[in-house]
Parts: structure tokens; sequence; C-alpha cells
């Protein structure tokens, strides 16, 4: 029998990974309950394996005594001496008390004890042994479902995927082998508890660092790291290296090492963004893919606004806002994001001007420079030579128009007749194609025009 069983102890030994000294331990207890319940010993006794041969010895303990009142706890001076030479009256002697067998009900009792002190042992090495692996990448394979929860069969233990550490709309199968970042383990009275996340970004992070080897080997750092699980994530990267750009480092070739990664996570969007000390950069970078013009941050309120073309505006602020939130997360700042006709309204508005007004002096750039009065609070406008120039070979030009038909505002009824006298003669020159009606119409359309001219005058001068 006792071979039987010290073959057993080997077996488990390798078969559990349990050392098979704390299995001795564990049967050596057990056997001491077995022998108390079973021989109604009040006295202390400790049960003795032999490593080697598997021999069990019961000792039971006892006091040294010159005169014995109760054999169960006493022993005589001279018979104690007999085990321990040098025992002194009052010293504790163990005196071996091995009952030739234990029977069925007391191997019966050791087993169940065995049995438990051998699952308490397991779960315990357990425990030691995924403490040390938290934050790292397991695979396992789906077993069932708990609820809403997923249980991973990961070889020796299992581990719980709650509901809330699940990727949005990811669908799990029986018998699928899936990876999965260790969260936590905790100790319950079941056993560890291992708990998984696939939504972490951790979980990220340690599958660049499986699938980049620049990552792994520290040449690219990963400075920062945010998602929203199953859509999108942003990824920041920095190299100390000035000939390693790591972000094609991440990218792989033709996008091999992310779209590996894109696809164990089931499609989430992933942008690789270069990390830099500036902070303009590194928030114009976070943005990505959107172009960004322009970046003015406030180190107070650590808060910035961002610039981008106009055709960039959804781009940068992303589906319901993401790109804009993922940006704000991995740079710390609060970022607010504005297209460039935006930001040149509310800098007009700024500046106390309307947004017609603020058109008006935009189109009239190119031929003037706007100029602020913010003592009298009006703006005025500093015409350039051309504006100039234009007005008076329009003025000269019209002196030409009035010289030529003979008109003028003094002499309107005198000369009148001579400019009419002329376009007669110019008449009966060109073989009569010109009559009298003719030329009056066009004296009166020359009138007419003149007056208006003149009334356009009298208004620009009333608006100086």
């Amino acid at each position: 029998m006792n071979n039987d069983l010290f073959a057993a102890i080997e077996s488990l030994e390798k078969e559990k990974g349990i050392d098979k000294e704390i299995l001795f331990e564990a049967l050596e207890v057990a056997l001491v309950s077995a022998y108390k319940r079973n021989f109604q010993s009040p006295t202390s006794v400790r049960v003795s394996i032999d490593r080697e041969t598997g021999e069990i010895k019961v000792f039971a303990q006892k006091k040294a005594v010159e005169d014995v009142e109760s054999e169960d706890q006493e022993v005589g001076i001279y018979e104690a001496r007999v085990y321990d030479p040098h025992c002194q009256v009052g010293d504790m002697v163990e005196i071996e008390v091995t009952p030739k067998e234990f029977g069925r009900i007391a191997a019966q009792t050791a087993k169940q004890v065995v049995i438990q002190r051998i699952r308490e042992a397991e779960r315990e090495l357990i425990y030691e042994n995924f403490t040390d692996r938290i934050e790292e990448v397991i695979t396992g394979l789906v077993r069932r479902f708990e609820q809403r929860n997923v249980i991973i069969d990961l070889g020796r233990t299992e581990a719980i995927l709650p509901v809330e550490e699940q990727i949005p709309h990811e669908r799990y199968r029986q018998g699928e082998r899936v990876k999965t970042y260790i969260m936590d383990v905790k100790k319950t009275t079941k056993g560890p508890q291992i708990v998984v996340s696939r939504t972490h970004t951790g979980f990220l992070k340690r599958l660049f660092e499986m699938e980049v080897p620049e990552i792994y080997e520290g040449i690219v750092e990963i400075k920062a790291v945010t998602r929203e699980a199953g859509y999108r994530a942003k990824l920041a990267v920095y190299s100390a290296n000035p000939d390693i750009d790591p972000v094609g480092a991440c990218v792989g070739t033709k996008g091999s090492r992310v779209q590996a990664i894109s696809n164990e996570l089931r499609g989430e969007k992933i942008d690789i963004i270069k990390w830099s000390e500036e902070s303009e950069e590194y928030i114009a970078n976070s943005l990505s893919p959107a172009k960004v013009s322009s970046v003015y941050i406030n180190t107070e309120g650590k808060s910035a606004v961002v610039v981008v073309p106009d055709n960039q505006l959804s781009l940068a602020i992303g589906k319901e806002g993401q790109n804009a939130r993922l940006a704000a997360k991995i740079t710390g700042w609060k970022v607010d994001i504005s297209s460039e006709t935006q930001y040149a309204e509310e800098s007009f508005s700024a500046m106390g001007l309307s947004e017609e007004e603020g058109e008006d002096k935009e189109e009239s750039a190119g031929s003037g420079e706007l100029t602020l009065n913010w003592d009298s609070e009006e703006e005025t406008t500093t015409s350039s030579d051309e504006a100039s120039d234009t007005e008076a070979s329009d003025t000269e030009e019209m002196d030409n128009l009035f010289y030529e038909t003979g008109t003028d505002e003094g002499e309107e009824s005198g000369e009148a007749v001579q400019g009419e006298e002329k376009i007669a003669d110019t008449a009966e020159k060109n073989g009569g194609a010109a009559e009298a009606t003719g030329s009056e119409g066009t004296y009166e359309e020359i009138n007419h025009e003149k007056e208006e001219i003149s009334e356009a005058e009298k208004e620009e001068d009333e608006e100086k």
C-alpha cells in the first residue's frame, strides 16, 4: 500500500506540477486527522512519512513525569529515556504508536483530505503563476458562455472575459482560439479568478510589441495609446535614432504589420502618429489622417485651437467627434477644431467687424490695406494708387465726352445748338445716316448720363 501511495504522489507531481514535498505534507496532515477520528486519541500526534520508502509512522507526544496520572498524555521518566536518553522531567517526548493498519475508514478520510490539499496547492500554484503574468497577452479556447460572459480555457485553469471587456459587436464561437490581455488575478473561495480583456489599451500595446521587432527591442518606443475598442485607436511612437522611422516601422511593408493587428481586433482602424516634444507638432500629428493648417495653444488652460482647411474639417472631427476625442486623450490637451473660414470669421468678429464688412474687407484686400483705428472705433481704408488712377481716368474721360458733345453745366442752352449743328454736319458727311431726331436723342442721353454721374459724386461726398 505504501508503495502504491508513493507512486501516486510521484505521478501527481508530474501531472499537476505540484512539488512532491507539498503532497507529503498534505498527506501527513490527513493521516493525523484520520488517526484522531478513528482511534479517539486526545494526545497530540505527529505522522511522519519516509520520503524514500514511503513508510508511515505515528508518534504520540507525551510529557515525561515521575508519577504517571494520565497514560494518554504522560509517560514515566525512565520509559521516556528509552526514546530520548537526555530527557528530563517535564520534557515532551515522542513515542511511536503506529497502529498495524488505519483501516478503510481512515484511508477514505485521508484520501479526501489529500485531494482537498492537492486542490488548494494547485490553486495556489496557478495564482502565483498568473500573478506574474499580469499585463501579458495569452491565447485560449472559448469554452462556454455564462450569461453574457465568455469563459476561456487556458489549459490548467479558466479565465473570464466580462461583457464590458469584450469588443462591441464581436461574436465568439465555442472552440475558437482568441487572444486576450490578462488584466487582473483575484483570489476567491473557488480558487484564483483570472480576468482578461480585449478592450484594454494595454492589449493593443502588447500586440504591437509582438508584431513589431523594433518595439520589442526598444528601438521604437510607444509613448501613448488610446482607443475606442472596435472602432478606432491612436498610437504615438518615437525613436531616439534619427535613422529610424517609427511610423514606418509600425506600419510595415505595404501596411502588413498594422493590418495584422487590425484583423486581430476585428477591423479596428489604427492611426499611428509620430510623438514630438513640441506640443504644436504633436497636436497636429494627433489629428491624423486630417491635414492641419496651424495650431494655437494656451499653455495656462492647456487648450489648443487647431485650424484645418475647409475640406478637412469633417475628417479632423471624425464620425461623431471620434477623431477629435482620441486626439484630446492621447495628447492630454483640450482641442478645439475650426475650419479656415470659421477661424477667419471669428477673428473678424473679435476685431469688431460684421461678417458683411469682413467679406468686403477680404474682397478689397488685393487693392487696399485694412487698418483699424482703435481710438475712434471707426474703420478706414487706404486705397492704392491704382484706385486713384481709375477715378482720375474716369473723370478725364467724362470731360472729354462732354467736350466732344459740346455740353456743359453752365452753358447747356447755348452750346446745345452748336452740338446739334455739329452732329447734323457729321450726318450729312456720312451720307445722311444721322437725322435731327437721332441727334436730339443723343443729346438727351448724354445729359441724362451726366446727371446720374453728378448724383453719384454727391452720394460719395456724403458718405465720406
